[in-house]
C-alpha cells in the first residue's frame, strides 16, 4: 500500500509538471528544477527504513549526481543553433548523460579523484 502511495504522489507531480509545461513553460521548468523527487525519496526512505546512515549516503549520492544529470540538457540548449528535430535532440541528450556517467564512473574507480 505504501508503494502505491509513493507511485501516486510521484505520478501526480510528473503529470502536473508536463501539463503545466504546455501552459507556463517557465513555471513548469522551475517546479521540475526543484528537488521534489529528491525530497520525497529521502523522506520516504527515512520513513520506511529509519536508517540515517543510509539516508546520508542517499543524499550524498544525489548531491554528486546533480551536476552529471545537468549534462542531459546540453543538446536542448545547443538546439537553438543546431535546429535538430526532437528525436535527435532527445537521443543526443540520453547519449550525453550516458557518456558523462561513464566518464564519472571511470574517474571515480581509477582513483583520480583522491
Amino acid at each position: 500500500m505504501v508503494f502505491v502511495f509513493k507511485v501516486l504522489i510521484s505520478g501526480i507531480i510528473i503529470a502536473f509538471s508536463s501539463w503545466l509545461a504546455g501552459r507556463k513553460p517557465v513555471l513548469a521548468g522551475f517546479i521540475v528544477a526543484l528537488p521534489l523527487i529528491s525530497i520525497l525519496s529521502i523522506l520516504f526512505s527515512y520513513l520506511e527504513y529509519r536508517d540515517m546512515e543510509k539516508v546520508n549516503q542517499f543524499a550524498a549520492s544525489i548531491f554528486l549526481a546533480v551536476p552529471l544529470s545537468l549534462s542531459f540538457f546540453i543538446p536542448f540548449f545547443l538546439n537553438r543553433w543546431l535546429k535538430m528535430n526532437f528525436a535527435l535532440t532527445f537521443t543526443s541528450a540520453l547519449l550525453c548523460i550516458a557518456v558523462f556517467y561513464l566518464a564519472y564512473n571511470f574517474i571515480s574507480k581509477s582513483g583520480l579523484m583522491r
